[in-house]
């Protein structure tokens, strides 16, 4: 038989497209022309980590050894970032964060220290031989709940600009209104005698 233990990642991105109305506003959504759509981006990491192995408790060999190697290589590694990450004299310091050091914590760079939200469940037995590795996975998710980041929410810059240029039409067409100025919708870019083509105009 074959083993394939190592770490998994599942990745899932989402696109959504939101049209808001009056109803749907909210103080940490900017406001939308009616019937304005937006769209928001989200990604999901799902990180199964392979369990620690201490190599003389297994006493692996061959194949399965250097993936005991590469698994705790691969530990290591994520807990030095998430040390990094923690310590907030280190942050506002601005020391390096070691994101390189292996595929893994690169690969999870936005997840940790970017711009999100990170849950992490350790798994953990009762078995008193397993104690020791118990302990070390708990003292590693302590260290990850000392990580604090402020995630927003990824919206299209594009069609948010969009939107508040719409909007600010709109109210410069109301202003003009309410001075007994109107416009009309009229695309024409050929001057006209004709009244009905003109794009201002001042009101009776």
């Amino acid at each position: 038989s074959h083993s394939s233990r190592s770490h998994a990642i599942f990745t899932l991105i989402l696109e959504q497209r939101v049209v808001r109305d009056a109803a749907s506003l909210t103080a940490d959504v900017p406001e939308l022309p009616p019937g304005e759509e937006e769209y928001i981006t989200s990604k999901f990491h799902f990180v199964d980590l392979a369990g620690s192995e201490r190599l003389k408790k297994t006493k692996a060999e061959g194949e399965r050894l250097k993936e005991g190697i590469n698994i705790n290589s691969g530990l290591l590694a994520l807990g030095n970032v998430i040390s990094a990450l923690g310590d907030d004299s280190r942050m506002r310091q601005g020391q390096h964060v070691p994101y390189r050091d292996s595929k893994l914590t690169r690969m999870l760079q936005d997840s940790l220290g970017g711009n999100s939200r990170t849950l992490m469940i350790a798994c953990v037995s009762p078995v008193e031989s397993n104690m020791e590795e118990s302990k070390s996975s708990l003292q590693y998710a302590n260290r990850a709940r000392n990580i604090k980041n402020t995630p927003v929410i990824n919206r299209d810059p594009n069609s948010h600009l969009i939107a508040q240029l719409r909007k600010e039409v709109a109210s410069l067409r109301l202003l003009l209104r309410q001075h007994g100025i109107y416009t009309t919708t009229s695309t024409s870019t050929t001057p006209s005698a004709d009244a009905s083509n003109n794009h201002v105009g001042v009101g009776k």
